[in-house]
């Protein structure tokens, strides 16, 4: 069985992330192979190479703000914060994490009107003395970044990195923000709970005939047709169709989350720019009202320092401020994604129990602290 990616295999991927796993005729089509071979394909990648796909959702039109945290757990209470962290029914993704600091790396969907509440919640994980350290901010919705065949060789059917090239390309890059990396205005609740339920069916597999969505919800599939071409698409709710893949050996691969500050917008904007087609990167945000971009990055070992040299030579030729980064652990049950708190969604507004989360957390910590 095959042990790494073909050219094929890699232009069905991008093809996904153009047209959506939802068109696989299509994507047959184009590529002049029958659609037996795009589904055989996507199962040998999905076994090989953890190929996902899942609606990617743009929840600042479901007036939910993203927080990222990053936490330092006090020695010997590491799972203890990852399980601590997991209490607020409003994460959406966290994995522990090591390199800079061990401990816990966090995506929250914080109802705009509860974030106060929220950094409460944070700070009390650390007045608990479950955590040492405790840093997050809030960001744009992530930008999603799917493979394409940039910087594969199709004759070879290898990964290139050639990393002075995209340093030459940065300045030439635009100078503007794709819609998802600027700072928004407003966090409208643009959905209703149908279309609520719909998005979080697409979260878990975006090849999910209609048709059982609407026996799941017991409703008509007109109405789910309607809700998903009228609200779905037309209000925006849904930003792209995420095709997560590992394209490269995991036994020798690691996934970083990096922050970078920049001295001016432009120079953000370009670097960002420069990171949406690139096979390393699975996902971009940009922190509010900063000058300063989260992304996240996957590579194997031996390209990792020429990224992080890369990263040198950009700051001393005055492209970025400064970057950090975390690694995070991808080993079973050290991480975990959950879809949109759907069930916590009721006429037309979110509820967020923020007592009960500072209760669940406080007993949570006695209960590990019995001896």
């Amino acid at each position: 069985m095959r042990k790494k990616l073909d050219l094929l295999d890699v232009m069905i991927i991008e093809d996904l992330g153009k047209y959506g796993p939802r068109n696989i005729t299509k994507i047959a089509k184009r590529l002049k192979i029958s659609r037996g071979t795009v589904l055989s394909r996507l199962k040998h990648m999905s076994s090989l190479f953890y190929l996902r796909m899942h609606a990617s959702i743009y929840h600042t039109n479901l007036g939910l703000k993203k927080a990222v945290v990053f936490a330092e757990a006090t020695p010997g209470n590491e799972e203890l914060l990852f399980n601590c962290m997991k209490v607020n029914n409003f994460y959406y993704y966290l994995s522990r994490s090591y390199g800079m600091f061990e401990g816990c790396f966090g995506v929250y969907l914080i109802p705009k009107d509860q974030s106060t509440k929220f950094e409460q919640f944070i700070q009390e994980i650390k007045k608990l003395g479950v955590a040492q350290n405790v840093g997050f901010f809030w960001s744009t919705c992530f930008h999603t970044v799917n493979r394409t065949t940039n910087w594969f060789n199709g004759v070879s059917e290898e990964w290139t990195f050639p990393w002075d090239r995209w340093i030459d390309e940065i300045p030439t890059e635009a100078k503007n923000l794709p819609y998802t990396l600027v700072d928004p205005e407003d966090f409208p609740i643009e959905a209703d709970e149908t279309d609520l339920f719909i998005l979080k069916e697409l979260e878990k597999n975006a090849t999910i005939n209609l048709a059982d969505i609407a026996k799941q919800l017991r409703t008509t599939l007109p109405n789910i047709h309607q809700h998903y071409k009228m609200h779905v698409l037309e209000k925006g709710l849904l930003e792209t169709f995420q095709i997560s893949i590992l394209p490269f050996d995991r036994t020798i691969s690691d996934m970083f989350v990096f922050t970078l500050k920049f001295d001016n917008f432009e120079k953000m904007a370009r670097f960002a720019r420069s990171l949406l087609d690139k096979p390393f990167v699975g996902w971009v945000g940009k922190i509010l009202g900063e000058n300063a971009i989260v992304f996240q990055v996957y590579l194997p070992r031996p390209e990792f320092r020429n990224f992080v040299e890369s990263l040198s030579k950009l700051a001393r030729a005055g492209h970025l401020q400064s970057y950090d980064y975390i690694i995070q652990d991808l080993s079973p049950g050290k991480w975990s994604r959950v879809t949109i708190p759907y069930e916590f969604f009721k006429d037309g507004s979110w509820i967020y129990d923020h007592n009960k989360h500072v209760q669940d957390l406080r007993d949570l910590v006695r209960r590990s602290y019995v001896v």
